[in-house]
């Protein structure tokens, strides 16, 4: 186990090469969740993750002889980069086995460190087998993403931080992945304050600590895609997950919608770029996961913001999907002169906007002199969607 000793230690080893991060008050969501809500932002780090505390407190703890030979890891991006830079730093060789389906984003943020990239595998398991060959064929020091007693109690200087930076702190919302922020967050807190509640967000498609505190025992999942791909990890540590099974009161999980939402609301509303990870503890409070935290003092963790450009315009368009403001609807309407003019007026009467118009005709479903029209349009919200579509029928166009 990490004990408090340790993270006092990590947190003077660290403090030079590392950004305290802000803890900030979040009105709007506050007033959402009936909670009292501070976003910790570690997505403000250098490296856009809190990963750099962990992977700098490991490697500061090395002996010359393993600073000499350098280190590697397995990584989906975020304790790539973290170790990427803390070795640069420090002037050690990184390597980092990345899954082929990493982000971009992550790849090139961990080449622009220094780290020495291997792309291998789909996820991180397969890269994680990978490491550990390099280890043994170069005689690197291996630094794990989650598990290691150093990196955990680097992620638990967080822990540290949120005690100073809200005294009357009630709960702690955190993602888990394999479970090293919230081991180390909760090792920090639970020493120093007992009565913080620590709660855990996975994502729906893997929730690999929730199936094993469920088991009483550490429970390998599928791999599975999901756009909270920092936390997309099939298997916990067996010190995080000894470590939650201790602390953690709940964990909880959100679906992709709910995350693609969660970043949507963060990017618009607070001002922050988060990655899917990142997110989830945002979309579990938002999407009233942790109602039992109504009245409370909350910190939610912004764990990274390491998000791919092309991903950021997916998610956008799925978060607006999500909430109605844009919605693509098909209609069949006589083949006739004025037809369209008559939707597009319709929808201009509404206060809504087409986003984009297409017309097919001869549709295999339609009747002759009929054809089928493609719309979508940005609206206010699902309510606002519904008048329009209720217009369309009062005004005999058919709805598919």
């Amino acid at each position: 186990m990490v004990s408090l000793a340790d993270i006092q230690r990590a947190r003077k080893q660290i403090a030079e090469h590392v950004t305290k991060t802000p803890c900030v008050y979040s009105e709007k969501l506050s007033r959402i969740t009936g909670c009292k809500v501070y976003l910790k932002a570690e997505n403000r780090q250098v490296t856009g993750s809190y990963k750099v505390r962990g992977a700098m407190n490991r490697l500061l703890n090395l002996n010359e002889e393993q600073k000499a030979a350098g280190v590697v890891a397995a990584s989906a991006g975020n304790h790539a980069q973290g170790l990427s830079r803390a070795a640069q730093m420090l002037g050690i060789k990184a390597v980092i086995v990345m899954p082929t389906t990493t982000p971009l984003a992550k790849v090139e943020g961990t080449k622009s460190f220094g780290g020495e990239v291997v792309l291998h595998g789909y996820g991180y398991d397969e890269a994680y087998q990978k490491a550990i060959e390099l280890q043994q064929e170069h005689g690197y020091t291996f630094v794990h993403a989650f598990d290691d007693p150093d990196v955990i109690a680097g992620q638990g200087t967080i822990g540290l931080e949120l005690l100073e930076q809200v005294p009357d702190l009630d709960a702690v919302v955190a993602p888990i992945g394999g479970g090293g922020v919230i081991s180390g967050i909760s090792s920090a807190v639970k020493a120093l304050k007992p009565d913080v509640r620590i709660l855990g967000v996975e994502t729906e498609n893997l929730p690999a600590m929730k199936a094993s505190l469920a088991a009483g025992k550490v429970t390998p999942l599928p791999a599975a895609k999901t756009l909270a791909d920092g936390i997309s990890v099939s298997v916990v540590g067996s010190n995080t997950f000894e470590i939650a099974k201790k602390y953690v009161e709940k964990v909880v999980t959100v679906d992709e919608e709910e995350i693609a939402n969660a970043i949507l609301y963060l990017m618009e509303q607070e001002k922050t770029v988060s990655e899917g990870a990142g997110a989830v503890a945002v979309a579990a409070l938002k999407h009233h996961k942790l109602d039992e935290l109504q009245g409370k003092t909350v910190v939610a963790l912004i764990s990274g913001g390491n998000i791919d450009m092309n991903m950021i315009s997916r998610i956008i368009e799925r978060g607006l999907e999500m909430n109605g403001r844009l919605s693509r609807l098909r209609c069949v309407i006589a083949d006739r002169p004025g037809c369209i003019a008559k939707i597009t007026k319709l929808v201009a009467d509404h206060g809504a906007n087409i986003f984009d118009l297409s017309q097919s005709r001869p549709a295999s479903d339609v009747a002759l002199g009929q054809a089928e029209v493609d719309l979508t349009i940005e609206a206010r919200g699902k309510d606002h969607v519904a008048e329009i579509v209720a217009s369309f029928k009062e005004n005999n166009i058919r709805v598919i």
